[in-house]
């Protein structure tokens, strides 16, 4: 007798095992087969600190939890559906994730007497056999056992087989989803090609797995969701780190300036340096520095020479790019900062996400330092919030510092990806030769927003030196000037502050124009504020949401917005840092909901703190 096919509207699945057994490799496939069939999803990894913590332990559980849905989602969900858990210690870590009467999908050789100690279970107590997850529906598999078998006429060695049994668990998974497997085989096809041995094992325990499932009908039940209502066109699934590279690589494309990445690894931006480097073929260059400032400062020496110089980092490296970036300001060179933040302070959380940099960016440095700072929202986000970054450092002749977060930088989406002749021009204006009555260049001369011109150097009669002491107004001369000195410091302050006439007024998210109450996000926070807020919409709650891309200067009718409404609720996942600016600039009494957990903040917790200040 077939298995009863049910159709779903959503579902969430928790991947969660050791860090050596592939879950964020088995997560991130049946992520891309599901945008392959125009299903809208979400997805947040969640990765051990430790690069290799003792395997069967507690710190050392990796996830990844995946939402896909038939209508549009914006989170991956506060709690999952089904839980793959592949030992004792991914269990007991996602437990408290899975809804009562969800579903468990546990390898048995996970629940040994060593996994079992390893995940701090008392003596003698197995939760697969002690009726404790009654609630639940578990489906217990002996993976590692099935693998074997399925590879035994393969001479790799045992433990080399083992490693086969994510592929096991996701062949299982796409028979109870009843999906295609050709993504995972071509993906498999291109990955270990070259190594015959190494495909036809995985290809093989992907098969036995859907085999497995097909022959017991271990659940049951097989279940469908179908294609969401998304606008028409051609999507990928895309993660954030992916999309800031391919919006860094666009814009050089676009504006026809050379792009330059001076990076020093850093966990969670390392995967930017990573995907730029394999585009040489546009004329990307990559260097991977000695260390941080080696990194900023080459990446100015390339914006001093005409190119587009770039570095990423996170938080602690923020810290040592500090003075370099008080050069850039007084230099007024194009250059961005990448911030992909973590949990801080000092080398804090590295592979967990918070808003932690917010004030860095704007106060971090000696003296006063204005750059303007742009924030992406969603993993897909980075890709429009990066080009409108680099066209801002272009045009207004500003370092720019760009915030992303874990979370954003590791999740994915479905996004639909513009054609080249959508993207929006770029203006690029190299000073060549002296104007009409200029008798010598002056580095520092303005324009109407108090831009000045960019000069390559080595172009005859535009011979000039620029540094980091305070210069003359206009000259660029050495200055230590009083008067001068106060002069300078307002203009560059101005300069940044008229950037605010070059970009979009401020828009609600949604919700009404005037009301009791506006929820104003930044960042990662997007996706949980508009669920929750269109949620509560649609219970008759007046409440509007505002989410802000452009973090300095603020866009010049933010105030009037904030105004409208007799409270303001700003949901951060720090302990309330642009509420701090908020609160200084319109001196408004707004309230903060702060959470420094590593984590996101989850719908149900924002909802309540909503209805609380309603």
């Amino acid at each position: 007798m077939a298995a009863h096919t049910e159709v779903l509207q959503e579902v969430v699945i928790k991947f969660a095992g050791d860090s050596g057994d592939g879950m964020q490799l088995t997560g991130s496939q049946f992520t891309n087969n599901t945008a392959l069939l125009g299903i809208d999803l979400a997805t947040f990894p969640d990765f051990p600190a430790e690069i290799r913590a003792p395997q069967g332990t507690l710190p050392g559980v990796s996830g990844y939890q995946l939402r896909f849905s038939s209508e549009m989602v914006y989170t991956p969900g506060d709690e999952c559906d089904v839980l793959v858990a592949m030992n004792a210690a991914a269990l007991k870590v996602n437990l408290k994730f899975l809804k009562k009467g969800g579903k468990i999908i546990a390898n048995t050789d996970g629940f040994d007497v060593k996994n079992l100690r390893l995940a701090n279970y008392p003596d003698g107590v197995n939760p697969l056999e002690d009726n404790s997850l009654e609630s639940y529906q578990v489906i217990k598999m002996d993976v590692t056992k099935m693998t074997r078998e399925a590879l035994k006429d393969i001479s790799m060695g045992t433990k080399e087989k083992d490693r086969a049994k994510n592929m096991f668990v996701l062949g299982f998974l796409y028979w109870m989803y009843n999906r295609n497997m050709d993504s995972t085989i071509a993906f498999l096809q291109e990955k270990f090609g070259k190594s015959p041995e190494i495909y036809e094992s995985n290809i093989r325990a992907l098969q036995a797995g859907y085999n497995y499932g097909d022959t017991t009908e271990a659940s049951g039940t097989t279940y469908t969701v179908a294609k969401a209502r998304m606008a028409p066109g051609v999507y990928r699934s895309i993660m954030g780190n992916q999309a800031l590279a391919y919006g860094l690589i666009a814009f050089s494309q676009k504006s026809e300036l050379p792009m330059f990445l001076g990076s020093y690894p850093i966990t969670p931006a390392s995967d930017i340096l990573h995907e730029l480097s394999r585009h040489k073929s546009f004329g990307i260059r990559t260097f991977q520095a000695e260390d941080e400032i080696a990194g900023i400062t080459s990446a100015i020496g390339a914006s001093y020479g005409g190119s587009l110089g770039v570095t990423t980092t996170s938080g602690p490296g923020m810290a040592l790019k500090t003075e370099a970036m008080g050069l850039a300001v007084m230099l007024e060179i194009p250059l961005i900062i990448v911030d992909v933040q973590r949990g801080g302070p000092s080398t804090g959380l590295p592979t967990k996400t918070e808003q932690s940099d917010l004030l860095q960016a704007y106060y971090g440095r000696n003296g006063e330092c204005p750059m303007p700072v742009v924030a992406a929202a969603t993993p897909s986000d980075c890709f429009d919030a990066i080009y409108e970054a680099c066209r801002i450092s272009v045009e207004h002749m500003t370092p720019v510092i760009f915030l992303s977060d874990g979370y954003i930088a590791n999740g994915a989406e479905p996004w639909r990806f513009p054609q080249s002749d959508d993207l929006p021009a770029v203006k690029v204006a190299f000073k060549t030769a002296l104007g009409h009555g200029e008798e010598k260049f002056q580095p520092y001369l303005r324009d109407e927003n108090l831009v000045r011109p960019w000069a390559v150097p080595g172009t005859p009669g535009l011979e000039h030196r620029i540094g980091g002491l305070e210069k003359q107004n206009i000259t660029g001369n050495v200055s230590y000037d009083p008067e001068n000195h106060q002069l300078m410091v307002k203009l560059r302050e101005e300069k940044v502050e008229k950037i605010a006439t070059s970009i979009p007024d401020q828009k609600l998210d949604s919700g009404p124009e005037k009301g009791q109450l506006l929820v104003l996000g930044w960042g990662s926070t997007y996706g949980v504020i508009k669920s929750t807020v269109a949620e509560l919409q649609s219970q008759g709650v007046a409440v509007a949401h505002a989410h802000i891309r452009y973090l300095r200067p603020f866009p010049k009718n933010l105030g009037d917005i904030i105004k409208n409404f007799d409270q303001v609720l700003i949901p951060e996942i720090n302990n309330g840092q642009l509420i701090k600016i908020i609160r200084d600039k319109y001196l408004i009494d707004a309230r903060g909901y702060n959470k420094i957990m590593g984590v996101p903040i989850t719908k149900s917790e924002l909802t309540e703190a909503i209805r609380k200040m309603l």
